[in-house]
């Protein structure tokens, strides 16, 4: 089990002093957990000797074994095709039924990870109209995120895909205000600039909703809300279908919370589509 899993699902479980070590950890994770036990203790303001009795609790036999688990993390969240590969036990070849079966229990991970709660609060912030929204994604996962924008533009106004080139990211950020939501989606093998963009979207008091996977993207640091889906496949490619499922599954909530105005929307969306361009016949 991950060490941020079991901090979170440990946390009825702890002290006050422990409690506020975990906010310390939770902050900035996994970095935080890799400084030195002295320094960590400065940050947390609880003792080494007590930070060394909190690892034991997680089921560590000390603070090296802690660390080298954060590390083990770390590298299992930069793994390419090749390393997956590499990992697994002879051929992966898999049938279309087989492939579809592990598809089907990364689903139904996603579902037991993601509470009803978390799952209204989502669809709230994103169906809030005082809110504008804007998205992105990783290299990979950026078509993810471009297919929630298609979508989700028909059910609302003010929605916007953040393009990838950098060089372009000033604008869409003096074009947040405070309390408007970029989403980020962002899988293994982190797009390591998004996280500079978190950052800056945070200094704008813009709330971060952050899609990302078990080893946590380095963008996910003070979001409003992390939603972490499974990934792994078994093969040498991750699965994103779980984070497919997710978005779907949102667009239909969303679009079901004012019928009247989203069919209002599409009807006047596909009217402008079907509409001959001036000066045709």
């Amino acid at each position: 089990m991950q060490i941020r899993q079991k901090l979170e699902d440990m946390a009825d479980q702890f002290t006050p002093a422990e409690r506020q070590l975990v906010s310390v950890l939770l902050a900035d994770y996994p970095f935080a957990g890799l400084e030195p036990i002295q320094e960590l203790s400065k940050r947390a303001h609880i003792s080494a000797p007590s930070i060394s009795r909190f690892v034991a609790k997680i089921g560590c036999a000390g603070f090296q074994e802690f660390q080298q688990r954060l590390v083990q993390e770390l590298k299992e969240g930069q793994q390419s095709p090749i390393d997956l590969r590499n990992d697994l036990a002879g051929d992966s070849t898999a049938s279309v039924a087989a492939y579809v079966r592990s598809v089907e229990a990364l689903n139904a991970e996603m579902v037991e990870r993601i509470t009803p709660s978390q799952f209204e609060r989502l669809c709230d912030l994103m169906t809030d109209p005082k809110r504008r929204i804007f998205m992105i994604g990783g290299r990979m996962s950026d078509s993810i995120a471009e297919f929630f924008v298609r979508h989700l533009r028909q059910i609302r106004a003010d929605v916007s895909h953040v393009p990838s080139d950098p060089e372009l990211w000033p604008e869409y950020l003096l074009r947040m205000r405070p309390r408007d939501i970029l989403l980020i989606i962002d899988f293994r093998r982190y797009q390591a600039n998004l996280a500079r963009l978190s950052a800056q979207a945070r200094g704008r008091k813009t709330q971060t909703i952050v899609i990302t996977d078990k080893w946590i993207s380095p963008a996910a640091k003070g979001a409003t809300e992390l939603i972490s889906v499974p990934i792994s496949s078994g093969t040498i490619w991750d699965s994103y279908v779980p984070a497919f499922a997710l978005i779907e599954a949102m667009l239909v909530a969303m679009a079901e919370r004012d019928w009247e105005a989203t069919k209002q929307r599409i009807s006047e969306w596909d009217k402008l589509r079907d509409e001959p361009a001036a000066g045709m016949k």
